[in-house]
């Protein structure tokens, strides 16, 4: 579509039309003036000046098309007729209109300009033939013809150079969006990262130092396990946090720099070892995997099985949290085609697992409070990976998490 977009000409556009508009001129009007005899009659002299005078106007005229573009070129196109020296000015004029390729503008003048050039030959004739009337008409409207087709490829032109920069701004504008959409869900995938993870360190920490707090009947081995394990769950915690927070500084990763692994599936074993190990080594956490699915476990996909593994994580720190003392089953049983189903099952027990003074102490021993995200969390992972989480009791007295991710 034809746009009318005002754009300043620079002042060497300027001087190049005027030197255009000026030298055509110059060479018409100096064909004027040679069939001009040596001694012009007063009317011969007054069209001399005349054709003179009307070319400077025309060129006076001549940037102001940019604000009035029909009605100036209809103004030069009039005096083309009674002057030469305004050809220059009046041809760059309609080319300039043509830009905009609005037909019934380009007929009008064409009318006025095809009018101009029959009066301009009454006022200068060439050739005293009959048929030179029809052959100068052929030509007018050739000239006028190859005006226009000027015109209207540079408007063409300019269209498409327009059209090409909203398409490299729009494109600018989606790749920012893309960027800025690609860095929230890194943000997104960073912070649910750093919960499963600290989550699970800070559980552990809090369970130990609990135990420690009121437990009397720990002996100084005990004591020295527990103390043992704050101490490496706190410095892993920290060095983890560490490089959480290093990520969010980065602005720009290297080319070639690995993301640091995490954990998959493969991890499963020494995750349940650390469960265990949060009831001195001798915590009741089973597992089973059905044999069909443990042949073909090695081939799961690495984003579902980092999203199993985070899902049984949260899992197990929620029953140690929540039931110390009560044992925990994992079963993990699927195949390809029809996905992989985690079951995470603990008894519905109190919280309450040492002796203490109160029963408000008592209860403050079983660990670190509530997060308030792990389920939901858990929920956005399955979700994100293409999967479900469901989380409730079964209604035997067990708190079942049962979740189940596509294996394809």
């Amino acid at each position: 579509m034809p746009t009318d977009t005002y754009v300043p000409r620079s002042a060497w556009g300027i001087l190049w039309r005027l030197a255009v508009a000026l030298g055509a001129g110059f060479l018409t009007f100096g064909l004027v003036l040679s069939d001009i005899p040596v001694e012009p009659t007063a009317r011969q002299g007054f069209f001399v000046l005349l054709d003179l005078f009307l070319g400077v106007v025309a060129i006076v005229l001549m940037p102001f098309s940019r604000h009035a573009p029909l009605t100036i070129a209809l103004i030069l196109a009039a005096l083309s007729g009674f002057s030469g020296f305004a050809l220059g000015a009046v041809c760059i004029v309609l080319v300039s209109l043509a830009t905009r390729r609005r037909w019934q503008e380009i007929a009008a003048v064409g009318i006025v300009w095809l009018a101009s050039t029959l009066a301009f030959e009454a006022l200068h004739p060439t050739l005293d033939l009959p048929w030179w009337g029809a052959v100068l008409v052929v030509l007018s409207v050739l000239v006028y013809g190859l005006l226009v087709a000027i015109g209207v490829s540079i408007g063409n032109r300019r269209d498409l150079l327009v059209s090409l920069r909203e398409r490299a701004e729009t494109a600018e504008r989606e790749q920012a969006a893309r960027l800025d959409q690609a860095r929230t869900t890194e943000r997104t995938r960073i912070a649910r990262e750093m919960h499963d993870v600290l989550a699970h360190r800070i559980s552990l920490v809090a369970m130990h130092s609990g135990a420690l707090a009121y437990r009397t009947d720990l002996t100084r081995e005990e004591t020295s396990a527990a103390a043992a394990v704050i101490q490496d769950n706190a410095h892993l915690a920290m060095t983890e946090l560490r490089e959480v927070l290093g990520v969010l500084r980065e602005t720009d990763v290297p080319a070639g720099v690995p993301e640091r692994p995490q954990p998959t599936l493969d991890a499963l074993p020494d995750l349940l070892d650390e469960v265990r190990g949060l009831g001195g080594g001798d915590a009741d956490v089973g597992c089973e995997i059905a044999p069909a699915t443990a042949e073909r476990l090695p081939d799961l996909p690495e984003q579902t099985s980092r999203s199993a593994y985070r899902i049984l994580q949260e899992s197990l720190t929620n029953a140690r949290k929540h039931a110390p003392a009560a044992p925990v089953r994992v079963g993990i049983s699927g195949e390809p085609g029809e996905g992989l189903v985690l079951r995470v099952t603990n008894p519905l027990v109190t919280v309450c697992t040492v002796r203490a003074p109160d029963d408000g102490a008592a209860s403050r021993a079983s660990g670190a409070p509530p997060s308030g995200l792990g389920l939901t969390g858990l929920a956005e992972r399955a979700r994100l990976t293409g999967g479900e989480l469901r989380a409730a009791p079964d209604g035997a007295g067990s708190f079942v998490v049962r979740a189940w991710l596509p294996w394809t």
